[in-house]
């Protein structure tokens, strides 16, 4: 297995201590994340792979401050979402994350415009300041020319480079990826992956992305695979070093 240099105090971003997360159905226990113990550094682009099952969308789940942890730690930067509340989380999540969803989970009877200005009504923005963030947001995945179009009007790429444009438009420092290309073909899957190098090179965003696709893992810097709840295997593109197992 590989190891990466630990990163820094300054640089480490995530860290997951001894984090799991369990389930109930009935008297059955379901436990999807066992013991995990891992260090992301700021800035890091991360893809996580494994079969149905072996947890990574609990994990990316738990990332989002959409579940909450059952034991153990995660810290993203300073806050430790094992030890919030649902509506702490709610607040966290709405200044700090950016979710990308396979199926873009766009409002169908709002404009691409509306689409991406919902997260900023979470914020304490006038208007104006609401349609600049809007329309710098939308033409950073070219698509300011659709503003008004509705996503019935959109083909399933652009609908995808909205649903980017709503993730970052708030200008969170992580985004959480979850089979983003999954329902797209290659030239269009291509089109948002760019746009995803983009995002992490030039505007420094850490990405964490789930995904079934070789290819698009292949354009992370580090390939987690983990396995029934646990990291099985870490992968490194050659010169990066930002990710580890850390075992305590």
């Amino acid at each position: 297995m590989n190891h990466a240099t630990t990163p820094t105090e300054s640089e480490r971003f995530i860290r997951c201590q001894n984090l799991t997360k369990v389930y109930r159905k009935g008297d059955q226990e379901i436990v999807p994340l066992r013991d995990l113990d891992l260090e992301i550094a700021r800035g890091s682009y991360v893809s996580l792979m494994g079969p149905s099952g072996s947890g990574k969308t609990t994990l990316l789940n738990l990332l989002a401050g959409v579940d909450t942890v059952s034991r153990g730690d995660l810290w993203i930067g300073p806050n430790n979402l094992a030890r919030m509340s649902r509506d702490k989380l709610a607040a966290w999540r709405a200044k700090e994350v950016g979710i990308i969803f396979q199926s873009y989970n766009l409002v169908p009877v709002l404009t691409a415009f509306e689409n991406v200005e919902l997260p900023l009504l979470l914020h304490n923005l006038s208007r104006r300041e609401r349609a600049a963030r809007v329309d710098a947001a939308l033409a950073t995945v070219a698509l300011d020319d659709r503003a008004g179009h509705f996503p019935r009007q959109l083909s399933g790429g652009q609908e995808q480079r909205v649903a980017i444009a709503r993730a970052i438009v708030a200008d969170p420092p992580l985004l959480l990826c979850d089979e983003p290309t999954g329902d797209l073909d290659r030239v269009s899957a291509d089109i948002i992956l760019d746009l995803l190098d983009t995002l992490h090179r030039e505007r420094g965003r850490t990405i964490v992305m789930v995904t079934h696709d070789p290819s698009a893992a292949a354009r992370a810097q580090i390939q987690l695979h983990l396995d029934k709840g646990s990291l099985a295997r870490t992968v490194h593109t050659a010169g990066h070093t930002a990710a580890r197992e850390v075992h305590a």
